[in-house]
């Protein structure tokens, strides 16, 4: 397991530094913090001065390993429109972030996977279309228009739930906050949540209910319904134990999709997550944070990889044989 897991970061070393790549050149040819940080009225010594500081100067060798050099350790430098360092931007942010996919994924397994089930198991049942009509509803509508009519139920007409904002948090640690720990917080996240969780938990459904269709035409069902085998048993115990693989990897992707790319339903609900904050820096050209952001996506998605590889064998029995040599 441990060379499997060494081979697999080694695998993800190129990955991260073409990513790297792509990051240093939205850093150093989109824009000119030259200018931005400098403002409008400058001298020609002022300048030439900031060139040399930052090493705009150097060629683009060494300008890439210095910006990959301090990407390992955490500096990307200060925005452009906060003026404060990128990494400590991030540390604040990244919080509220997480807490939402998280949040969001949980939903959606936690309904998704037993949808998916039931409709399986009882394909022709008039909850089971029910259950395929809300789904394609869920996968059909857009990310915005699903937050926007949630915003008009629960806030505006009903006035339940708050439509904006994180409420209140409660500090753990140095930089961790969490609202799942207050009233108003856990209030607040409900509806992002819910929003992230239509689309990922409508793809389950019917992923679940797919893999279940095939699993129990298989003849080791058969034969297991024919040695007498409970029904709860074979449904639960060895059907839905033979799906879990790709849906492990359809929530594993859907989950880094969501770490990375929650910049609607932030900008929608004004959530002050890593999703808002790139995209207003998309809007004043703020590259140090964007190069971050690129960054951070390409490791969390070699994360969530590698976690989901690992998942796997303690899933399906046949790939520990294979790993192992039994399989020969």
């Amino acid at each position: 397991m441990a060379s499997y897991i060494g081979s697999r970061l080694l695998q993800a070393i190129p990955v991260l530094a073409l990513i790297g790549l792509l990051s240093f050149a939205l850093f150093a040819y989109v824009g000119d913090p030259v200018t931005i940080m400098l403002g409008q009225d400058y001298t020609d010594a002022q300048r030439i001065a900031l060139v040399h500081t930052l090493g705009l100067d150097r060629p683009f060798y060494i300008q890439y390993l210095r910006f990959l050099w301090a990407a390992l350790h955490g500096n990307f430098g200060n925005s452009y429109r906060i003026a404060e360092p990128v990494s400590t931007l991030i540390a604040q942010r990244a919080p509220a972030t997480l807490e939402l996919a998280l949040t969001g994924t949980f939903i959606s397994v936690l309904i998704g996977i037993p949808m998916g089930v039931i409709t399986g198991i009882w394909p022709r049942a008039a909850f089971s279309r029910v259950f395929m009509v809300i789904s394609l509803i869920g996968v059909s509508l857009p990310v915005f228009l699903t937050g926007i009519l949630l915003i008009l139920l629960f806030s505006v007409v009903l006035g339940w739930l708050p439509s904006f904002g994180r409420g209140s948090v409660v500090h753990i640690g140095a930089w961790w906050t969490t609202g799942l720990l207050t009233v108003s917080g856990l209030k607040s996240l409900i509806l992002p949540a819910t929003t992230l969780a239509l689309f990922q938990m409508t793809l389950i459904v019917r992923l679940v209910r797919a893999e279940m269709l095939e699993v129990l035409r298989t003849d080791y069902i058969k034969f297991a319904r024919a040695r007498g085998l409970k029904t709860r048993a074979i449904n639960f115990g060895h059907a839905l134990k033979n799906t879990l693989v790709p849906v492990i990897t359809i929530i594993g992707l859907q989950l880094g999709g969501l770490v990375a790319f929650t910049l609607v339903t932030e900008t929608v609900f004004q959530w002050p997550g890593l999703g808002l904050l790139f995209v207003q820096s998309v809007a004043v050209a703020d590259i140090p944070v964007m190069s971050a952001y690129l960054m951070m996506v390409g490791v969390v998605f070699v994360t969530i990889n590698l976690i989901v590889d690992l998942l796997y064998f303690a899933v399906d029995p046949r790939l520990r044989v294979r790993r192992s040599g039994g399989g020969r």
